[in-house]
C-alpha cells in the first residue's frame, strides 16, 4: 500500500510530466504560463479518487506481492536443490480461466477475481507444443520434450523424431536422457505421480524409452519388437534402477517413488479379484474394476519389484499409503487402480480406496524430502484431459482444481528458496469460453447477460452455456454421473439441444460441440507455464516446450551434476 509521501511525490512527477509534455508540445502555450499548478491540481484530486478504488488498490497489492516473491528468485545456475514439475494433462489456458472461475465460485465469490494457487507465482510464460511431426501434439511427444529438452514426434516416448513410430529397429541411437534421469544420477530423490496409469505417455516420458506409447505391457507389442530388444513401458519402470545404471556406469538407488494407477500392466492375465471391495453399478461413479491382469507374458512385476527392493513398500489404498512413515527407509510403488484413477469428482461421489492428487502429493514429498542431495518429482493431473475428451467441463475443470490444490500442499511443504516449482500442460483443448455471461454467471451455466436476468438465446430460441466444445461426442444430460467416461456408452449426439430444462451444471451433463467425433481433440494451441523458485526467472515470454528442460538444468545443475558423478 503506498504511504502519503508517495503518493505526494508521484503527483508531483505527473505533474512535471505533463507540464513538460504541453510545454514542449504547444508552441502557443506560454512558458510562464502555470500549467504544473493547474494541472497538478486537477491530477491529484483524480489521483486520490482513484487511489480509492478496490481494483487499483488490488492491482496495486499485486505489484508488491510480486515483487516479495521475486525476492526468492535465484539467478546463478544450480540454485535449486528440488524440482517439482507440475503438468495438468490438457489444461489449456481455457481451462486454467474456467477452473479459476469454478474454485472461486465453489468458494462463495463471482470467481472471476480468484486466483489459482499457481496463479500467484511470480514468473509465466506460453509454450508452444506442436510436435516435430504434428500442429496439434499428443502427450508422447510433448512430455518428452518437457523432459529431454528435444522435441519430437507425435506418440513416441523418449526418442527423438528420427524414428518410425511402432518400428522397434529405429530406436537405436534416438534414445534421449530425461531430467529425472540426470536427477537420479545426480543423487537426487526421484519420485513421479499420476492419477492416469502410471505406464501412460506422460508419466512414462520421465522414465523411459519407447517408439510406441501404447506399449504399456507386453501385450501391446508385436512379436517382431519384442524379439528385437525392446521393452514394455511397465517393465521398465521396475527396471529402472538396473537399466539406468547400465546406461550411465554409476550406481544409483532407482525410483524412490512411483504412485498411479494402471495395475493391470503389472500383472499376469489372470483375474484377481479382490472380494473385499464391492463393485459400484450405479451412474454415479465408475464401476470399481476386479484386478484384472494384462501381460501375456504371465510375469508379475508388482512381486518381482518386491523380490529385488526389500525395503521396498508396495501401496494400493488411501489407507496404506497415508500409513506409510517418512522416516523409513525404502522405495514405494503404488498403484490404486487397475487403468486411470477416478475423476476427482468421482472419487467424491462414492466410498473408495484411492487417495487424491493432493494426497499423494503430499506423501510424496514427506517421502523424498529428507535426502541433502534434493529430490526432483513430477505430478500429472491425468484427467483433466480424459475429462475433455468426453467433453464434460465438470470433470475437467474438477480436476484442475485438485491440481490447484495440490500445487498449494507443495509451495506450503517446500522452501521457496531453494524450490523451483513449474506448473504447465503438454497441450490444451478445443473447449471454449463464449458468450457474454454477466460477472458471477455460473461459469458450467447457461449464458445470462450483464443486462438481464434471463438466459440469452440462439437465433432460434434456445438457451447456449458458456462452456462448449469445437469437436466431440456432444451434449449427453446422464443425472446424478460423475464419471465423465459414461459418456462413451451413448451415442454420439453433436449439434444444438434445448437446454431450457437441463442442469448444466452437473456432473452428468457434456458440453455440446460442433464437429461429431467419437472423442474430443487436444488443440495446437499454445499453453501456460508457471514458475517459482530458483530458475523461475527463466521461464517468460514465448518458448519452445523443450525449453522448460533447460530451465530445471539450469536451475539444478542436472546435467554438470550427473557428468561429475559418471568421472
Amino acid at each position: 500500500m503506498v504511504n502519503d509521501d508517495w503518493e505526494c511525490t508521484l503527483g508531483k512527477l505527473i505533474c512535471w510530466l505533463v507540464s513538460a509534455f504541453l510545454v514542449s508540445g504547444c508552441a502557443q502555450i506560454d512558458r510562464n504560463t502555470p500549467v504544473v499548478s493547474v494541472a497538478g491540481n486537477e491530477l491529484d484530486d483524480r489521483l486520490r479518487s482513484i487511489r480509492g478504488n478496490p481494483w487499483y488498490r488490488q492491482a496495486e497489492g499485486a505489484i508488491v506481492a510480486s515483487t516479495q516473491a521475486m525476492e526468492n528468485i535465484v539467478l546463478s545456475a544450480g540454485a535449486a536443490k528440488n524440482i517439482i514439475v507440475f503438468v495438468g494433462d490438457g489444461m489449456g489456458v481455457s481451462t486454467v480461466t474456467a477452473a479459476r472461475i469454478l474454485e472461486g465460485q465453489n468458494l462463495g465469490f463471482s470467481g472471476e477475481e480468484h486466483s489459482l494457487s499457481f496463479d500467484r507465482f511470480p514468473f509465466s510464460g506460453l509454450v508452444k507444443t506442436y510436435n516435430v511431426d504434428a500442429q496439434t501434439p499428443d502427450s508422447a511427444g510433448t512430455m518428452t520434450a518437457i523432459m529431454s529438452g528435444v522435441k519430437t514426434n507425435f506418440g513416441v516416448v523418449g526418442v527423438d523424431q528420427h524414428v518410425q513410430r511402432g518400428n522397434c529397429a529405429s530406436q537405436s541411437g534416438s534414445e534421449l536422457v530425461s531430467a529425472l534421469m540426470l536427477a537420479e544420477v545426480a543423487g537426487m530423490s526421484t519420485g513421479v505421480i499420476s492419477t492416469a496409469r502410471i505406464t501412460h505417455a506422460t508419466p512414462a516420458a520421465t522414465y523411459a524409452v519407447s517408439v510406441e506409447r501404447n506399449w504399456e505391457d507386453i501385450s501391446n507389442m508385436p512379436v517382431a519388437a519384442v524379439d528385437a530388444g525392446c521393452e514394455d513401458i511397465a517393465l521398465q519402470l521396475v527396471q529402472f534402477e538396473d537399466r539406468l545404471e547400465r546406461l550411465s556406469g554409476v550406481e544409483v538407488d532407482g525410483l524412490e517413488l512411483a504412485l498411479g494407477g494402471g495395475r493391470r500392466h503389472f500383472l499376469p492375465t489372470a483375474v484377481l479379484n479382490d472380494p473385499s471391495v464391492e463393485s459400484d453399478s450405479t451412474l454415479k461413479a465408475a464401476p470399481i474394476e476386479p484386478r484384472v491382469g494384462l501381460r501375456s507374458d504371465g510375469r508379475d512385476l508388482i512381486d518381482e519389484w518386491q523380490i529385488k527392493y526389500k525395503k521396498g513398500r508396495y501401496v494400493d489404498t488411501a489407507a496404506s499409503l497415508s500409513a506409510l512413515n517418512p522416516m523409513d527407509k525404502g522405495p514405494v510403488l503404488g498403484l490404486f487402480s487397475d487403468s486411470h484413477m477416478r475423476y476427482a469428482a468421482d472419487r467424491l461421489a462414492v466410498i473408495n480406496t484411492e487417495p487424491s492428487l493432493s494426497d499423494m502429493t503430499a506423501k510424496g514429498i514427506d517421502l523424498l524430502i529428507g535426502n541433502p542431495e534434493g529430490f526432483f518429482l513430477v505430478v500429472e493431473a491425468g484427467r483433466i484431459d480424459h475429462g475433455h475428451h468426453a467433453t464434460s467441463a465438470y470433470n475437467a475443470l474438477t480436476d484442475a482444481v485438485e491440481l490447484s490444490t495440490a500445487v498449494g500442499l507443495a509451495v506450503a511443504k517446500t522452501n521457496p528458496r531453494e524450490t523451483l516449482i513449474l506448473v504447465t500442460a503438454d497441450h490444451g483443448h478445443v473447449m471454449t469460453i463464449a458468450g457474454y455471461p454477466r460477472r458471477g454467471n455460473p461459469i458450467l451455466g447457461v449464458v445470462v447477460p450483464p443486462d438481464s436476468d434471463q438466459p440469452a438465446q440462439d437465433v432460434e430460441g434456445r438457451p447456449y452455456t458458456t462452456l462448449g466444445y469445437q469437436n466431440g461426442r456432444g451434449f449427453q444430460h446422464l443425472p446424478g454421473a460423475t464419471n465423465a467416461d459414461l459418456a462413451y456408452a451413448e451415442p454420439i449426439n453433436a449439434g444444438r439441444h434445448d437446454l431450457s430444462e437441463v442442469d448444466t451444471g452437473s456432473g452428468g451433463f457434456h458440453q455440446e460441440v460442433l464437429v461429431p467425433l467419437a472423442a474430443e481433440t487436444h488443440s495446437g494451441a499454445d499453453v501456460a507455464v508457471y514458475a517459482s523458485g530458483p530458475g523461475a526467472h527463466l521461464a517468460t515470454g514465448t518458448l519452445e516446450q523443450s525449453v522448460l528442460f533447460h530451465i530445471m538444468n539450469h536451475a539444478a545443475n542436472l546435467s554438470v551434476r550427473a557428468a561429475v558423478a559418471i568421472e
